[in-house]
């Protein structure tokens, strides 16, 4: 995702959390839920990773 941007969207729900990514130029969401004990940092970079995964899987479909 170099040279792109996410949004990042935080949803506690017990003792969860509910990250959601939004990549800005194709508007693709993806989410995930981990627990809130993890921190900020390592719940952005599982969602991000799961943005880039679900990215990079819609790019070789289109070939």
């Amino acid at each position: 995702m170099a040279g792109r941007e996410a949004l990042f969207e935080y949803r506690r729900i017990g003792a969860y959390v509910k990250v959601t990514a939004i990549d800005c130029l194709t508007g693709l969401e993806v989410s995930i839920v981990g627990d809130a004990k993890a921190g900020e940092l390592r719940l952005k970079q599982t969602a991000l990773k799961k943005l880039e995964y679900v990215l990079a899987k819609q790019a070789t479909a289109g070939r």
